[in-house]
């Protein structure tokens, strides 16, 4: 389903992604973190689908598609280090920073800090080119709201 999306986003000078692949990517990178502890349960869910929701004003059934997708793209996708250096090629740093924010907003929305959502929360953040100062504040931001 994602094959023409994947070669492009992994080609070695990828294009800035048109809006709706850049949303696909998003919600995978989420889910991504998401499952990264051996637990997708409905409050991470939840969390994916509020920023979703709020980032690209979508309507409840668009969410839900869009984290669908996002799941399965996640499972499609190569491993996370590929898979960020490209986003990091094709979506500019600010960017990057709100997807850091929501990355945190997402690993926390079960209220406990697990030690491998945040070493792939900082692993994506330093290979999204986010330094860790701007990551501590979106982690910050995250738990302030």
């Amino acid at each position: 389903m994602f094959g023409n999306f994947l070669k492009s986003l992994l080609a070695s000078d990828p294009a800035p992604l048109p809006q709706d692949q850049a949303k696909i990517a998003m919600a995978a990178l989420l889910v991504r973190v998401a499952k990264s502890d051996g637990n997708f349960d409905d409050q991470e869910q939840a969390q994916i689908d509020q920023v979703l929701a709020q980032r690209y004003g979508l309507d409840p059934a668009a969410t839900a598609a869009l984290r669908h997708d996002g799941e399965t793209l996640e499972q499609e996708a190569p491993d996370t280090v590929r898979f960020t250096r490209a986003l990091k090629e094709a979506v500019a740093y600010d960017d990057r920073q709100a997807i850091v924010q929501s990355m945190w907003s997402v690993a926390l929305a079960d209220d406990q800090r697990d030690a491998t959502e945040d070493a792939l929360i900082r692993m994506v953040s330093s290979l999204l080119g986010v330094s860790d100062v701007d990551s501590a504040k979106a982690r910050h931001a995250a738990q302030s709201k």
